[in-house]
Parts: C-alpha cells; structure tokens; sequence
C-alpha cells in the first residue's frame, strides 16, 4: 500500500487498489494494524475517485451546455 509521492494514480490505478484493500479487508486476512492502514488508504482512493469523476461529470455538463447533440444511429 504505498503511496507514489512524484505523481497522482490514474483513475483507473486507483480504483484497481481500492478493489484489492476491498478484498483484503472482507476476507479477513489482515491484522488490526493492517486494516486500519488499509482503510485509511481506502479512504484516501475513494475521495480521489469520487473527485475524478466530479470532475467529469462537470466537464460533461459543459459539453451538454454548449449544444453537444446526442448520437442518432439514422
């Protein structure tokens, strides 16, 4: 569970970590120390993941806002 201080994870790198310290944590296979560690980290990818995709979504109502026609397969 470390942390890349040079750069932040991709969407996608972080929501894969998330899903493993899920996996460790409902299989019970940590110790107390660990699993608090672990949810700590989930919390940290969990905040990045739901602000990455704000950001998305405000950047969708953008596109929206400025007549972005929907796909019509004619």
């Amino acid at each position: 569970m470390s942390k890349s201080p040079e750069k932040s994870p991709t969407f996608e790198d972080a929501l894969k970590e998330l899903e493993t310290i899920v996996s460790q944590m409902e299989s019970s296979q940590l110790p107390l120390d660990q699993s608090l560690a672990a949810y700590q980290r989930g919390t940290e990818l969990l905040q990045f993941c739901q602000k990455a995709l704000a950001e998305i979504e405000q950047q969708v109502r953008i596109l929206n806002d400025n007549n972005l026609q929907p796909y019509r397969d004619e």
